[in-house]
């Protein structure tokens, strides 16, 4: 049996808050789930950004929990951003 770290069991939490509350909106399911496989590919050496997106994600649980969240950001740089 695999055993997960303490920052592993918070995460591993994290995701399944992510996908109960993301039943009830449609469309966040595969969103939800390609921002974990993306985030998956982080080094588990980079302690410093994995907390950062833990308490990132916290921070947009508690967004998607809200009642009045209808759909969700996303940010992504466009080439007229890197010429700057």
């Amino acid at each position: 049996m695999v055993r997960h770290s303490k920052l592993q069991k918070q995460i591993l939490s994290l995701y399944k808050q992510f996908l109960k509350a993301g039943k009830e909106k449609p469309g966040f399911l595969p969103r939800i789930q390609d921002e974990f496989r993306k985030n998956a590919k982080i080094p588990k050496t980079d302690v410093m950004h994995i907390e950062y997106l833990l308490r990132r994600g916290q921070r947009q649980l508690e967004q998607l929990k809200d009642s009045h969240t209808k759909q969700m950001g996303i940010f992504i740089k466009t080439t007229s951003d890197l010429a700057k």
